[in-house]
């Protein structure tokens, strides 16, 4: 019988929550006795995580809004250092959320607690420097992308990937009949997900946009059928009654013929589920200005960048408009359109560059066999 862990866990978003909610999972059915706690969000609370800080006081986006937060970021951490301190955790598990965590590893390294990180940061984009902090602090990390294991490799930091957790087959509890019944939705009428962002930062920026977005395709589609993928943490201004709202953004992109997404990981869904879509994305001045100084990668889209080539559309900053987010939708929503299949076709390439399903079982096995028992 392996004897009973304690793990330290740290999920400042509401992405890092899913999946910290299913390592938790996965760690608890090798080793039943294992307890965790620290900040993450409601799934890792179900999952039995002992809740310190919140996730939802933890998703930040932007420099300016990070430098007016950093008082209460400071005050976060020393408590989080306290508390580890006290309760003397067997492994530490970082999850995403690099601007927190990696300053977090570094001060708690005197501790001698291994940590490892899962979904490190995507230093190939931008910081590159941080791979630095990675190599000196973390004692396990784990990639989501086949490139980004190699470029970290590259750099001298054994990391390893096991797949995408996207590419998991987890069961949706309703078929597609109870789903088109629940909303109240016709199968014979074309489907629209809109999917604007998991932060209200993100909402702010792009919900009004979205809207004027469909107005202009109902205009030449009047029986587009539309679905919203909205976060348990944010709140969106829906006047329209027939928009319908879906809590499962998994849900709501299987449904959907055609999505607009915030560039993010709902990219990646829609690819997994072969959902044809547009990919947009506006910052506030400052942060557009100061993202173009510092990003180095090609794409903002993590399809594009997967599939090494403009899979999708990206419409950034200025060129987000409803006018051009409508003319792209417009040659996908047609289902023989050549556009649509070649896209489809390239976006099941990126989902078999994927991985298989097992991905948090087979971390879940190599954090307990690194983990002193």
């Amino acid at each position: 019988m392996r004897e009973p862990l304690k793990f330290f866990i740290i999920a400042g978003e509401p992405s890092g929550d899913l999946h910290g909610a299913n390592l938790i999972r996965a760690i608890k059915k090798l080793n039943n006795y294992s307890s965790f706690m620290g900040h993450g969000g409601f799934l890792m609370e179900e999952e039995g995580m002992r809740i310190i800080e919140h996730c939802n006081n933890l998703s930040v986006m932007g420099f300016k809004e990070v430098i007016k937060q950093l008082p209460k970021f400071l005050k976060i951490m020393n408590s989080t250092i306290e508390l580890v301190e006290k309760s003397k955790p067997d492994r530490i598990i970082l999850i995403d959320y690099p601007g927190f965590n990696l300053r977090f590893a570094k001060r708690v390294s005197y501790l001698k607690i291994p940590i490892s990180y899962f979904i490190l940061p995507q230093a190939w984009a931008w910081k590159s420097k941080r791979v630095e902090i990675i190599k000196k602090y973390i004692d396990q990390s784990f990639s989501i992308f086949p490139f980004e294991k190699d470029w970290y490799n590259l750099k001298g930091l054994q990391t390893k990937f096991f797949g995408h957790p996207f590419i998991e087959n987890q069961h949706v509890d309703e078929n597609r009949m109870q789903f088109f019944k629940r909303h109240n939705l016709n199968q014979k009428n074309r489907i629209l997900v809109l999917l604007p962002g998991s932060r209200q930062q993100e909402i702010d920026k792009h919900w009004p946009i979205f809207v004027k977005t469909v107005v202009l395709l109902k205009k030449e589609y009047p029986s587009l059928q539309i679905i919203v993928a909205k976060s348990n943490n944010v709140k969106i201004p829906i006047s329209d009654r027939t928009f319908r709202i879906e809590k499962n953004s998994k849900k709501a992109i299987i449904a959907a013929d055609i999505a607009i997404v915030a560039s993010g990981t709902a990219t990646l869904e829609c690819a997994v589920e072969n959902t044809p879509m547009v990919v947009c994305y506006k910052f506030s001045l400052f942060n557009w200005i100061i993202a173009r100084y510092l990003v180095k990668v090609k794409y903002s889209s993590i399809v594009n960048l997967i599939g090494e080539k403009r899979i999708v559309p990206e419409l950034l900053q200025s060129k987000m408009t409803p006018e051009n987010i409508k003319t792209n939708l417009i040659k996908l929503i047609e289902e023989k359109s050549d556009t649509r299949t070649k896209m489809q076709k390239e976006l099941n390439q990126v989902k078999n560059k994927l991985g298989s399903p097992g991905v948090y079982n087979k971390i879940a096995e190599e954090i307990l066999k690194e983990t002193k028992q």
